[in-house]
């Protein structure tokens, strides 16, 4: 990781807020994480453009320890990546939908996030305990290329699919 001028502890990746932080922001347990890893990972998870200035006052640490910590942080995979919040309104991808996705044939079930994957509109699955076995968040453009997205799906995977329209993010 290479140090901007501004000293960005995001530096030499890819910019803005949603690195991961392995239960820190809840309080949860974590493994091989300590109290000052836990503060670092909760003002990145919220600021991915948080400066290593930032991050020290708020440790206590020197810069060069946090920045040492923030790549061995994403050295060991306990923050994955960051990435910019997007408004999808603007971006015309103002219709966002949960679609819980049940398999026809459990002998196929394992198959279905691999074949979901690279689909135009389905942004991620999730596996879930219940009666579907995944639940996908996607995004489209109008009420018509929902209807053509699942129609995809179940093109795609033999699977019965049950939609809800989301209204409104709160957080």
């Amino acid at each position: 990781m290479k140090e901007r001028d501004d000293h960005t502890a995001a530096a030499g990746t890819a910019g803005a807020a949603g690195a991961l932080a392995n239960g820190a922001a809840t309080g949860a347990p974590t493994v091989g994480v300590d109290t000052k890893d836990a503060t670092i990972l909760d003002m990145l998870e919220a600021d991915g453009h948080a400066t290593l200035a930032q991050l020290a006052k708020a440790t206590g640490l020197s810069v060069s320890t946090v920045q040492s910590r923030v790549q061995k942080l994403e050295k060991r995979g306990v923050i994955k990546g960051y990435s910019a919040v997007i408004d999808h309104d603007q971006r015309g991808l103002p219709i966002s939908a949960f679609v819980s996705v049940t398999p026809l044939d459990y002998a196929r079930e394992a198959d279905i996030p691999r074949k979901l994957r690279d689909v135009d509109g389905v942004v991620s699955c999730y596996s879930v305990a219940g009666a579907p076995s995944f639940i996908l968040l996607v995004r489209v453009a109008t009420p018509a290329k929902l209807e053509e997205l699942l129609n995809l799906i179940h093109r795609t995977v033999p699977v019965s699919t049950e939609s809800t329209v989301i209204l409104k993010t709160y957080f």
